[in-house]
């Protein structure tokens, strides 16, 4: 009975939620028309306080001693083997040849390239194929998966050919799911691109971004490639790419919510005040949304990144299975213990505080839980629970990286045989950060257009009429679906009710 919990009683609960989001909406526009919104008084004022600065700390250690491990790694294996004299250290895990730095890193440069090219030409075709390349995404991840999956088998690579072909597997279940979610998607999105594509300004920072992750991978593909060619077992050489990759994953997220803290908040600001000419808006709005994001929010950045995405890509594979279980109630029982615990979690990590962030200057956990019961008192969050944005977004992403990852695997193939998996799967992670710098831009807005619509609704209609009347129209929907189903379980267990009354113990 655990999942009657987060439906409805009856109709009348969700008609509660739809008159409450409008308001809040006349509430908030009111403020809003005034002026300057008062909510919006300690976002720009000089009251900002430092957030997080454990995590921050953590991050920038972990960033030193990385760098330097990395540096020294690398260097001990550059154009001379052993440099440094580290193999008497590692004397009991040598157990295969070794190689030079350079060997490996020239490769890794090109799948860096490959990377940064996918990324920018994403964005370049951003406001006029936009559509098409998401679309491309969905639709072309399940067959690259299944092409990879035949082709690691005919290699005999059966443990990857069997995990791709999972993967496949899983990625068109997920697509057949929420089939009849994807209209509603591409409009949202369509939407956000529209919304970005007017602020040239986001575009640069997002290339700017682009630009520091390539520096940073220079010296971490360094440092990878010095692993890889080191005479350390292949134990030892996966072991230290584990922590490696960890380390550039935290540190690509850091870097995607930085830009998605920043872009948030301008999208924010734009709906707010009706235009980036707007006499209202802040004078040097984006450089205070830049400063803020790297000085004071920069902890809760780092905090945030280390749990987000992973609990967002668990949501949303829960979600789709839970979609399609159907009446089978001992099976849903289980889906749905795990599902709340992680809905529990959502509440503490979601994407959607980096704009509380951005806007407000909160701490992560308070951004988060205060974006999510506000989500929950408007019933927005049955609409967000329906779009599938971030996952369509994550399956570009998931296609750069993998794109990227062949291209390496071919390069390194021809050479060096025995060192393919440990090339291809980082070079992997390297395609994946740089793609996601390109499609948090999109993400980014996305997020603050339901910050608004549940903050105020009319802000959206005052931007874009046809798509507030689609997005209501849609969370009218969800709301009475959501009402319907909770009707049928409590009917379902009046039965039982009744029998316990007529058999009191």
């Amino acid at each position: 009975m655990n999942h009657m919990q987060n439906l409805p009683s009856s109709p009348e609960d969700d008609s509660d939620s739809m008159a409450t989001a409008p308001q809040s909406a006349r509430q908030s526009h009111t403020s809003a028309d005034s002026g300057n919104s008062m909510s919006l008084e300690p976002a720009f004022g000089d009251s900002r306080h430092w957030q997080d600065v454990f995590w921050l700390g953590i991050f920038l250690v972990h960033l030193i001693v990385v760098g330097v491990a990395l540096g020294v790694l690398g260097l001990n294996r550059f154009r001379k083997k052993d440099r440094l004299n580290i193999d008497q250290y590692t004397n009991r895990l040598i157990g295969s040849r070794a190689d030079l730095t350079e060997n490996y890193w020239s490769l890794y440069a090109i799948a860096a390239g490959v990377g940064t090219i996918l990324g920018w030409a994403w964005l370049l075709l951003l406001g006029s194929r936009a559509n098409q390349m998401m679309k491309i995404s969905v639709h072309v991840l399940t067959s690259y998966l299944a092409v990879l999956s035949v082709l690691c088998f005919w290699d005999k690579l059966v443990f990857w050919g069997v995990a791709f072909a999972i993967g496949s597997v899983l990625q068109f279940l997920y697509i057949i799911s929420v089939i009849d979610r994807l209209p509603f998607t591409m409009l949202v999105l369509q939407r956000a691109v529209m919304m970005v594509w007017k602020l040239p300004d986001v575009m640069r920072i997002a290339c700017v971004f682009m630009v520091i992750m390539c520096l940073w991978l220079a010296l971490w593909s360094f440092g990878a490639a010095g692993v890889v060619a080191s005479s350390i077992g292949d134990g030892g050489r996966w072991w230290l790419l584990v922590v490696f990759s960890v380390s550039l994953f935290w540190t690509g997220a850091v870097l995607c919510n930085t830009v998605h803290v920043i872009v948030s908040g301008m999208v924010f600001l734009v709906l707010i005040h009706g235009g980036p000419e707007a006499a209202s808006m802040p004078r040097n709005s984006l450089l205070q949304s830049i400063r803020y994001s790297v000085t004071t929010s920069f902890g809760s950045i780092c905090y945030g990144s280390l749990f987000t995405a992973a609990i967002r890509t668990l949501r949303w594979e829960i979600r789709g299975f839970r979609s399609k279980i159907g009446n089978n109630e001992c099976l849903l029982c289980c889906v749905d213990f795990v599902f709340h615990l992680v809905e529990t979690l959502v509440r503490f990590f979601n994407k959607y505080a980096y704009v509380q962030i951005a806007v407000y200057g909160k701490s992560f956990n308070h951004s988060a839980r205060d974006a999510w019961e506000l989500f929950q008192s408007t019933g927005v969050e049955a609409l967000i629970g329906y779009d599938c944005s971030g996952a369509v977004l994550l399956m570009g992403t998931l296609l750069g990286g993998l794109i990227t990852g062949t291209c390496a695997v071919i390069l390194t193939r021809i050479k060096h045989s025995d060192r393919v998996i440990m090339m291809g799967l980082t070079s992997v992670l390297m395609g994946m950060i740089l793609v996601g710098l390109a499609m948090v831009v999109v993400e980014s807005a996305v997020t603050s257009i339901y910050i608004c619509y549940a903050e105020d609704p009319l802000l959206i209609h005052r931007w874009d009429p046809d798509f507030f009347n689609q997005m209501s129209e849609t969370l009218h929907e969800r709301l009475q679906h959501r009402s319907s189903r909770g009707t049928q379980v409590l009917n379902r267990s009046r039965p039982v009710d009744h029998i316990q009354e007529m058999n009191p113990t």
